[in-house]
């Protein structure tokens, strides 16, 4: 079951001012945690209900969101984000400076959304399943983010709650790059959200 985050478990807009200094440090240590580079150009951010969380409440502060409809659209978008306790989910950015580049890539990479990857020890890989709400690329190009699903088997879970490595990567005709084991700490925080 999702750890889904409620009307009623925000904050209003000035309590969120008074707690956002504390919660901001604490989402950039998170972050820090969870970020997982494949390569030179592709970043994986795993989500969790804490950066969500914070995501939506940075966008009513921002939009000076009060009304219910409002707050309700935004619990709404951002929710499926967040881990359903038998898998990850991750925002996947393909980051080129060079914009002439980027576009160059972005046609190069259609599809690569499908091909990253994650493994735990012993079992075979997991590949993501992409862009679950919508697709994100169309018949010249992909987009530069998407949001990716991994979903894991009991008995996987059971291995890395055992303390089983956990790699990833992508295999992609145009990109290749692979993580053989997360550092601890990272791997510690994504088995966190798996129930």
């Amino acid at each position: 079951m999702n750890d889904v985050i409620t009307r009623d478990s925000l904050l209003s807009l000035e309590a969120y001012a008074k707690a956002r200094p504390a919660m901001r440090t604490k989402v950039l240590e998170e972050k820090q945690l969870r970020r997982v580079f494949l390569g030179e150009h592709i970043l994986l951010l795993f989500e969790n209900e804490l950066l969500i969380r914070y995501q939506i409440q940075e966008m009513l502060r921002v939009e000076k969101t009060y009304e219910e409809e409002g707050i309700q659209a935004e619990l709404e978008a951002y929710n499926p984000l967040v881990s359903g306790g038998s898998n990850l989910k991750a925002t996947m950015q393909i980051e080129y400076i060079d914009e002439v580049e980027r576009a160059r890539m972005l046609v190069k990479m259609k599809g690569i959304e499908r091909r990253v990857w994650m493994s735990v020890a012993g079992f075979d890989p997991v590949f993501a399943i992409a862009d679950e709400d919508m697709s994100r690329e169309n018949d010249e190009k992909t987009a530069a983010v998407h949001f990716l699903r991994f979903a894991f088997s009991a008995p996987m879970i059971a291995a890395l709650k055992d303390g089983k490595s956990l790699a990833v990567g992508v295999d992609h005709e145009d990109y290749h790059a692979a993580i053989g084991g997360l550092a601890e700490p990272v791997r510690l925080s994504l088995v966190a959200d798996l129930k």
